[in-house]
This record gives C-alpha cells, sequence and structure tokens, in this order.
C-alpha cells in the first residue's frame, strides 16, 4: 500500500482513469479480507468506491434513517445495534461484523434502516454510493448474495432483520472522508496493520466450502489474476480505446446507453489485425476467454460464459463506471499508448499461456445440455491423461465428459466435505492437493493433481470415511454427481453384450453410440475377450469379402483396392497389438481354421467369404507390420500354403482372383526379405559399429549398391563392439544385434580367457554407476548409455568395475568450431539425422520397450539410438557451455543455441527442440548468471515462450495443444510418447482378472499412441536446404559429438566458471 493508492482513492469515480482503477483493483486484490470475492467484482468496486478511515464511536446512520451508501469492511468492527439510540443497547442485543463483511444492502429497495451502525474501534471501509451500488449488484449477485453469512457473529443480527445489510450514513460521503482522515500517513499506517492482522488470521481454521458438495454454484469461483495478467489485460485494454470508434462505441442496450461497448467479432478481428502471434479465429477467441473469465471482460447481452465470436456485446470491466456519466472521459495518454505498442506482444504471449486452461474451464462451466460435440471431445480428451481414470473404457470417460462438472476453491483449508456426510459427489484433482482426514487420528494422507477421492461412498452408497480439506490457494476439481455416477454405471452395463460358451464369458462387445450425427459403421465394439472370439468377430464384421474395404493402408508396391478410411480401429489396434496376448504361431493356426472352412453343408458364398476375410486379413497384416512379420519363420511356411490353397480354390470355385494377386505379392516380398538374410548376403551385408569414444552407434559398412544413408537396423544385421575387463583390457567383439547377453559374455569371456562360471555382463556408466544385464536381454551394444560401457566380471569382483578414464568426456569445447557453422545449418542437418532415426523406428519397438515380458524378445535399436540422439544433444549444448573458458564465448554460445531451438521449433523438429531448450535449462547452465545478463532480453524472452511450451505441467498440456495444430511430417518429442504408453500399460492390466479375457480396452489406448507415429511420418521431410557452406564438416561434426554426461562433473564446471556470490 502507497500514497499512490490514497490519492486514487481521493478522486471522484468519474475522475479516476483507467490506469488509476487498475492500481486500485491490484491493490484490492491484495486484501485477505476481500479473497472471496470475485475479480469482475473487485474490479467494478475498484472503479467505483470510496475510502473512509473511521475512528472509534462514530455513528453512521442510525435506524430508520433512509439508505445512501454500501459498505465493505478492510479492516476494524462495526456494531449492529437494533435501537435508534445505541445508549439503549445491551450486550445480548448487540452484533458484530468484522473484516470481509458487508452492510448497507438496503439501498436497492430504499427500505429504512432497521439497525444503527457504530464503530467499534479504528475502522477502514470501502463505500459505494447508491446509484453505482444498484449497477454493482446487478453484476454481481452471486458476489453479494449472503456475503455477510461468512462471519459467526451475524447471527443475532439477522433474527432482527430481513437482510443483513440495513444501514446508512449520517452524512455525505465527501463530507465523511474529510472528516475523518487526519492523515495519509495514518491511514497508510492503518492499512498495513490491517493487512498483517488479515494474514495472520486468515490460516487458523479450516473453512467449510459455502455450498453444499454438489452445489453448481462452485464452479463460478474465479481464478486468481496475477500481476502478469493484469499487466496485459490493460495493454490491451489502451490499445483497444486507441483503436477509436470503428470498434470500441457507446451502444443503446434495453433503453439505456452502455458506454465504450465491443461486438465479440469485432473485437477478434481487431486481435488478428494487431498480432501475427493467432493462428486462426478460434486461437484469437482462446485468449478473450481469459479476459471473460477474469473479469476483465464482461458480456453484457447473456450470462454465456465462454466467449462468442459474433454479434454478442461486451466491454472492458474497468470502463464500468462510465455508463452513468454524460461527459465525455479521458483516453490513454500518447505516452501511455506508445509503451502499450511496446509491449503489445509481451501481453499477447501473456494471455496466450492461459488461453488452454481457460478454454477448457469454460466448457466445463457449462451446462451439460448447452456442451456441444465438440465441447465433450475437448473434455474427453482431457480425462483420458487422467492417471485416476485410466482404468475406465473409453465409452465411460466419453460419458463423463458429457456430465463432470467443475469446481474451484481458491483458499487453502477449505473442507469439500466431513466424515460421516452422505456421499453426493466423486472428485477428480485437476489442480493443487488436498488432504485426508479422519477422526482422532488427523491427516492421514495426501492427494495430488491427477488422484480422486469419493468414488467409494457413492459405490457403496456409504456415508464419508474422511473429512476432504484443500492443501494450497487455487485448488481445481473436475466432481461427478451421484445421480450421474449411478446413470452412467446403468448405462454402460445396458449397453454391454456379453457372449458367452459353457457359461462363461469369451467376448464382451459395447454398443457404440453414433458419433458427429452419423450412424456408427459397426455396431459394436469389443472391450474384452478371448484372443481367437476377438479375431473371429473381426474377420466377420471389420472385412468385406465384397468391396474389400479395410483400411487406407496398402502394401507397398500394391496398387489400392478400394482404400476407403473408416474411423473404426478395431483391425488397425488387433494388427499392433496382437503380440502382447496372442503369440504368432497361435494367430496362425487360428487364421488357416478359419480359411479352410470347407465343408458340403456350408453354402459356396459363405465359404467364399470366409477365405476372402482371412486373406484380406493377411494382406492388412503384412501393410501394416511390414518386415517384421517375415521375422518370424512361422509366417514364411504359411504364406507359401495359403498361395498353394487360393490357386486350388480360386479354380474350383471360380471366384478369389484379387484375394489370389495379394499373396502373390506378398510371397513375392517374402523372397526379397530371405534372399537378404541369405549367408552369402549377409556376409556384404550391413555392419555397425559402436565408436570407443563415447559416440552413437554408427554405419560401419553398408549392403552392395545401397545408398550411402542411415537405415534401420535389424535383428540380423552385424555389430562391432568392445567389451572390457576391471582392469581396462578389452577385446573387440562382432556379433548379430540380436545377440543376447549370455552368448556376449561367452564370447568375451573366450576371447579374454576367463573361465564361463559365474561371471556377469554389465554397463558402467560414466557416474560409477553398474548396472547387471541380464543373460536374456538382446540388442545390448545399441541400449547403452552415453559414455557408457560394457563390462565383464566375476560376480564377486563387481565393485572392481571402475568406468574408464575417456568415459568423463571431453575437456576441451568445440567452440571455435560451432562459430565456424550457421545456425541453421547446424539446425537443418541436426532435422535430417533425426528424421532418419524416427522412420527407422518400427511401432513394435514401443511396445517391447514398455512392456517388456512380450515374447519372442524382439530387438529395439532403432528407438535406442533415437532415444539415446535425444539426451546426447541436451548434454551437447550443456558440455559446450560449461567447457566455453571465456564469459564472451559464453554468451555466443547461449545466443546461437537459442536460435538453433528456434530452427529446430521451425522444422518441427519437435525432439531436437527439446533436448535444446532441457540443456538451456539445466541448473549447470541457469545458474550462470552473469553469462545470461549479457544475453538480449528478446532472446531470453523467446526462450523463456520455449520453456512454456515444454512445461510438463498438466501432463505437458501446452506441447500437446501445439502438436495438435501442426500437420506432418513432425519428429515428435519421443520420451513423451514412451510416457503414454508406459501410463497406459501400468494402468490397465492385459488380463482381467475377474474374467480372464484380453483387455481390447487397453491395446486400444496402446495403438492410439503407436498411431501418433503413423501421423508424423505421413509425409515426406521437405525442408529447404540453407546455402550449403559445409555440408561435409557439419555431419561430420554432428556425428561424432562428444559430451559429458554426468551432472556432477557438469556442475562443478559451471561453479568454476562463475562462483556462487555471496
Amino acid at each position: 500500500m502507497d500514497s499512490e493508492w490514497l490519492n486514487i482513492f481521493e478522486k471522484r469515480p468519474r475522475d479516476r482513469s483507467s490506469k488509476e482503477c487498475e492500481v486500485l483493483f491490484d491493490s484490492l486484490r491484495k486484501w485477505k479480507s476481500l479473497d472471496r470475492f470475485s475479480v469482475g467484482f473487485l474490479r467494478r468496486l475498484s472503479a467505483f468506491a470510496y475510502l473512509e478511515e473511521l475512528g472509534d464511536g462514530v455513528t453512521l446512520y442510525r435506524k430508520g434513517d433512509r439508505g445512501t451508501s454500501w459498505y465493505l469492511i478492510l479492516s476494524g468492527e462495526i456494531a449492529a445495534i437494533p435501537y435508534r439510540d445505541q445508549n439503549e443497547a445491551n450486550a445480548t442485543s448487540v452484533s458484530i461484523l468484522d473484516r470481509g463483511s458487508t452492510f448497507g444492502e438496503s439501498v436497492l429497495d430504499d427500505a429504512p434502516r432497521k439497525m444503527t451502525a457504530v464503530t467499534r474501534g479504528p475502522c477502514l471501509l470501502l463505500r459505494v454510493e447508491k446509484k453505482d451500488f444498484i449497477q454493482l449488484w446487478e453484476r454481481n449477485k452471486n458476489d453479494l448474495t449472503g456475503t455477510a453469512n461468512g462471519n459467526p457473529n451475524v447471527a443475532h443480527f439477522q433474527q432482527h432483520s430481513k437482510s443483513v445489510d440495513s444501514m446508512t450514513p449520517v452524512s455525505s460521503p465527501v463530507h465523511n472522508f474529510s472528516r475523518s482522515v487526519s492523515s495519509k500517513h495514518l491511514i497508510l499506517q492503518n492499512l498495513q496493520n490491517s493487512e498483517r492482522r488479515g494474514s495472520a488470521s486468515s490460516s487458523r481454521t479450516p473453512s467449510r466450502s459455502n455450498s453444499t458438495e454438489s452445489s453448481s454454484t462452485q464452479s463460478t469461483v474465479l481464478p486468481e489474476v496475477t500481476n502478469d495478467q493484469a499487466f496485459a489485460s490493460s495493454i490491451l485494454h489502451m490499445l483497444l480505446l486507441e483503436s477509436g470508434n470503428s470498434i470500441v462505441r457507446d451502444r443503446n442496450v434495453q433503453g439505456r446507453i452502455v458506454k465504450r461497448t465491443l461486438i465479440g467479432s469485432d473485437l477478434v478481428d481487431w486481435l488478428l489485425s494487431i498480432s501475427s502471434a493467432f493462428q486462426n479465429r478460434s486461437h484469437a477467441c482462446s485468449l478473450l476467454q481469459v479476459l471473460l473469465e477474469e473479469g476483465v471482460l464482461e458480456n453484457i447481452t447473456s450470462d454465456a460464459v465462454q466467449f462468442q465470436d459474433r454479434g454478442v456485446l461486451y466491454k472492458f470491466t474497468q470502463d464500468s463506471y462510465l455508463d452513468d456519466f454524460p461527459d465525455e472521459v479521458p483516453l490513454p495518454s500518447r505516452e501511455e499508448i506508445r509503451e502499450a505498442e511496446t509491449r503489445k506482444d509481451d501481453a499477447i504471449s501473456i494471455l496466450l499461456k492461459k488461453a488452454p486452461d481457460a478454454v477448457l474451464r469454460a466448457i466445463l462451466r457449462k451446462h451439460p445440455e448447452e456442451r456441444t460435440q465438440e465441447d465433450v471431445e475437448a473434455i474427453y480428451e482431457e480425462l483420458v491423461h487422467i492417471s485416476s481414470l485410466s482404468h475406465l473404457s473409453t465409452s465411460i470417460k466419453r460419458e463423463l465428459a458429457s456430465v463432470i462438472a467443475f469446481e474451484s476453491h481458491p483458499k487453502p483449508g477449505t473442507i469439500l466435505f466431513q466424515q460421516g456426510d452422505e456421499g453426493t459427489s466423486w472428485y477428480v484433482i485437476l489442480k493443487g492437493s488436498v488432504n485426508v482426514v479422519i477422526h482422532g487420528k488427523g491427516v492421514v494422507n495426501m492427494l495430488k493433481e491427477g488422484e480422486d477421492f469419493g468414488q467409494l461412498a457413492l459405490v457403496n452408497n456409504a456415508p464419508r470415511a474422511a473429512t476432504i480439506v484443500t492443501r494450497e490457494q487455487g485448488c481445481h476439481f473436475l466432481r461427478v454427481d451421484k445421480d450421474d455416477f449411478n446413470r452412467i454405471l446403468r448405462d454402460v452395463e445396458a449397453n454391454t453384450v456379453r457372449l458367452q460358451e459353457h457359461g462363461k464369458d469369451v467376448l464382451v462387445l459395447e454398443k457404440v453410440p453414433p458419433s458427429s450425427g452419423k450412424p456408427s459403421m459397426y455396431k459394436y465394439t469389443v472391450m474384452a475377450g478371448v484372443p481367437s472370439k476377438m479375431l473371429e468377430h473381426l474377420l466377420e464384421t471389420r472385412l468385406d469379402s465384397r468391396n474389400l474395404e479395410t483400411r487406407e493402408e496398402i502394401i507397398p508396391g500394391k496398387s489400392s483396392i478400394g482404400s476407403t478410411l473408416t474411423t473404426d480401429y478395431f483391425l488397425d489396434d488387433y494388427l499392433l497389438t496382437y503380440i502382447l496376448f496372442m503369440p504368432t504361431p497361435q494367430l496362425i493356426s487360428e487364421l488357416e481354421k478359419n480359411y479352410r472352412i470347407d465343408s458340403s453343408s456350408q453354402d459356396r458364398e459363405f465359404v467364399i467369404a470366409n477365405k476372402s476375410r482371412v486373406v484380406q486379413f493377411v494382406n492388412q497384416w503384412v501393410a501394416t507390420i511390414r518386415d517384421p512379420v517375415f521375422d518370424e519363420k512361422c509366417t514364411h511356411e504359411f504364406f507359401e500354403n495359403l498361395l498353394v490353397w487360393l490357386k486350388e480354390d480360386s479354380e474350383a470355385l471360380l471366384a478369389l482372383e484379387e484375394e489370389l494377386e495379394m499373396i502373390e505379392h506378398i510371397v513375392a516380398l517374402l523372397n526379397d526379405f530371405r534372399a537378404q538374410q541369405s549367408p552369402n548376403k549377409r556376409k556384404l551385408g550391413q555392419t555397425w559399429t559402436l565408436p570407443s569414444g563415447g559416440q552413437s552407434v554408427t554405419l560401419f559398412s553398408k549392403h552392395e549398391g545401397e545408398e550411402d544413408r542411415q537405415r534401420a537396423i535389424r535383428s540380423t544385421d552385424d555389430i562391432i563392439f568392445r567389451v572390457y575387463c576391471s582392469d581396462h583390457t578389452y577385446c573387440t567383439l562382432r556379433l548379430p544385434i540380436s545377440t543376447s547377453a549370455e552368448a556376449i559374455k561367452n564370447s568375451a569371456s573366450d576371447k579374454l580367457g576367463l573361465k564361463h562360471s559365474d561371471l556377469v555382463l554389465g554397463e558402467v556408466r560414466s557416474t560409477g554407476e553398474k548396472i547387471i544385464i541380464p543373460n536374456s536381454d538382446i540388442a545390448i551394444p545399441t541400449g547403452l548409455s552415453i559414455n557408457g560401457r560394457l563390462f565383464i566380471s566375476p560376480r564377486e569382483h563387481i565393485d572392481a568395475m571402475t568406468p574408464l578414464p575417456d568415459q568423463e568426456g571431453p575437456s576441451d569445447g568445440t567452440g571455435s568450431e560451432l562459430e565456424m557453422f550457421s545456425t541453421r545449418e547446424l539446425a537443418y542437418f541436426i532435422t535430417l539425422a533425426d528424421w532418419e532415426h524416427f522412420n527407422a523406428v518400427h511401432e513394435y519397438e514401443l511396445l517391447h520397450h514398455v512392456c517388456r515380458d512380450v515374447k519372442p524378445k524382439r530387438i529395439k535399436s532403432n528407438l535406442d539410438i533415437f532415444l539415446r540422439r535425444f539426451n546426447e544433444l541436451q548434454f551437447w549444448i550443456v558440455t559446450e557451455i560449461c567447457l566455453a573458458g571465456t564469459l564472451g564465448r559464453r554468451v555466443t554460445l547461449l545466443r546461437k543455441f537459442i536460435k538453433l531451438a528456434a530452427y529446430c521449433k521451425e522444422y518441427q523438429n519437435l525432439n531436437a527442440f527439446f533436448a535444446i531448450v532441457m540443456g538451456l535449462t539445466n541448473v549447470a547452465v541457469s545458474r550462470l548468471t552473469q553469462s545470461w545478463e549479457r544475453v538480449p532480453s528478446k532472446l531470453r524472452k523467446l526462450l523463456a515462450e520455449f520453456e512454456s511450451l515444454c512445461d510438463p505441467s498438466r501432463n505437458h498440456r501446452s506441447y500437446r495443444i501445439a502438436v495438435s495444430k501442426l500437420q506432418s511430417p513432425i519428429i515428435p518429442f519421443m520420451p513423451l510418447l514412451i510416457k503414454d504408453m508406459t501410463f497406459t500399460n501400468d494402468g490397465n492390466s492385459t488380463v482381467q482378472e475377474a474374467s480372464g479375457l484380453i483387455n481390447f480396452e487397453k491395446m486400444h489406448l496402446l495403438a492410439q499412441t503407436l498411431r501418433t507415429l503413423r501421423f508424423c511420418r505421413g509425409r515426406q521431410l521437405l525442408i529447404q536446404p540453407p546455402t550449403p557452406r559445409s555440408e561435409m564438416e557439419v555431419q561430420n561434426y554432428l556425428r561424432n559429438l562428444r559430451v559429458i554426461d554426468n551432472q556432477r562433473i557438469l556442475t562443478g564446471l559451471s561453479q568454476r566458471l562463475e562462483p556462487k556470490r555471496q
């Protein structure tokens, strides 16, 4: 609080500028006594209110007086006496109003005061005149209804009056104010003292939520407005006023003139015209939703909670006080406009960061009947990434999306429900955390974002087993009320069909609701089942034997036959994930059974249809999975047999000609695969090497006649690598990639002259960490960490395995070499290399990485190398900066790496973008304050924007929203895809415990993530190369990065460069 605040309050409302109202608003928000009021109310209060300081024993008005003002107590106490003369009162008849209480609402109906109001000790009050309060009441009824009820001391007062607000001042506002204020210094002192008292008392006891547990009014609580948001809102307001009458105009609304109104669509047009930061109109609307939610912008046409891009009237809340002033009001000065123009981009950036959450909250605040299909889809996408809901089926999540409500509590210590209460709602924590309290035990647990509570009482129809209390400010919850909860359970069961054999469930189906107003192509989707029955259902319902319409993918080299895109992913899900629940030999056995269904009792058309469906399945199997289908030897015989059977059946049935062409093509692909795997070809084939200096796996020799480029690593490829002993002697091995750890151990022990008994193979990392590798693991060399080395040792001498000297990484940076390369050139070649690595990763590699118990084991070398590349780029950034000996070189590198991140983002190489940003924000780099001070502010702001995009909060919500707006080709942030699949795998069992059926909902969720890879690689990467100046030098440099991956060493280097300031 300062004298500026007081000077503004001394002015009449009509004389206050918009900037001054903003200053008052910022000050009012800091008062604990005003916490429960919405942002919009406080903004209007800053435009209308007068500040009054009164001494002890001052009579504001007497019983029977006519009201002229309404009051809000900032500090101190007011005695409410039910007599005209306060001397008539006794102790039992006096009620006390303290800070945060309001009184004086009788001005609304011009009724006489029913109480006499007298100060008890020094008081600070905000006073609003009658005509202004009527406007406040009309627009803020939720804030003002029952505001005194939060005070336990007013109960007796309410017994004597229908309204808590029944008081009027004796004298005029201006006279009262000037008479009671002795000095500004005294007011400032009282303000500071009362604020300290408010802070101390606000955390004494938990407060009960003001509404019942299931009340929808909780969703009207607005989020806290930060100083940055207030600044950004003020900037946009000034720029709007400067734009003139073409946008901001006075309009007649229901018979009265409302000043400075705006039409929603005009406001969107204006935003698009002043900034290129918006991708489309919806993006601009999301920014305006932030202003609407904060109460900066108000809808004067309706009560809609979502901003509408059409002819709806809006106005800035801080302009509300102008409506009663006929005179012209001052516009922002030229100096203010110039400052606003300068800081416009910062303001828009601040608000856009808040936009996604604001839009989601607006959707959640809608009544379920008002939600559109797009709204429900947006909520569903949020529910998919909530850990406590991962076990629910897709249909249940969609049902929840249509009814789930939003509830927020700004204060810590708010009680959501008490132990013993009736259970009426189920909650999911969207933001913040809560304590679980049990009588006699205290706090027994803490629940945080993504967790849920309250479901048990609904399921068992039992009282609450614990009390739930918010732990921090601004807690947000998703709430499902009991009636909706029970209805969803009933509906799901009603839509579920269970097929049984011998009294046991073998297939569980769920009815698919129509989407987007169109009837679904298939009536039921599979939730769970026996593998063979799921395959049988797939063949009968998802493969059309007449027109061969299945999916859009086709076998490379084969022309499309009726490639119709469908939204039913059952076939795709099955093909991508069957290895988790059905070995390939079992799949082949079931396909043979369904193909060879010949019987004299069967109808000819039925037999042809069955055979056609099996062929179509095989066709799509090879098209979707590609080479890994041929990696399993059992498929070779099956495809050859199928070709023989088809030739016979084609002649006998005079049908299946197109199916015969499909299988002939598949067998041709099989022959090509065999030719590549022949012993003679393999001798001339592809070999990889793991360099001894810690660099990534590189191509040592390629297949004869192949282009000199990166290609996928196959299980039959060879790799050259070293295995070390404890004394740092080593042997060099050349073995197939798929060689097991046990075979590597045996080969190394033979070469090193070690006994085979009780040896272990392990990785020793640069930090000294030792990881023992199980004998059954395969593709060991490609899975090593940066600077990791393979060691072999007797089990009793594991402790003797120590890192090699060169595992610490380089001692000199390459800054001088880096300066020779342009930043765009580096980004271009990093992206080309990453695209090659990314394209080489097969979907099955992610499954084997996440679901480690899948058999038979397959190599995941391409994924391992791609993930290793991410870590390599990240530590390369940190290494180069920490090895830069001079301040000037560090500043140069920081500038270069920020620009490098920007170029990678431009090329949609988000994997490298994340790696670079995480390198720049590594603690060893971020602590270099002297270096960062020299970096231009523009680049520092750019990095701050990048950090917000990489923000992991809300399950990387910012990144997910940004990616959803991109088109392929994209190199995605691979660690997040791995996290999503791990989340799905760990949160859902493959086999349902109760029924023993395969949980196909889990397969669908895993396949959804795998389809992301297919989408990102949907188009070829075609980016314009920079002017080539040193192509070979750049590529060679990037292939041979040397990095330090030991955080302890990096932090030590950083501290030596810039010692910690005392």
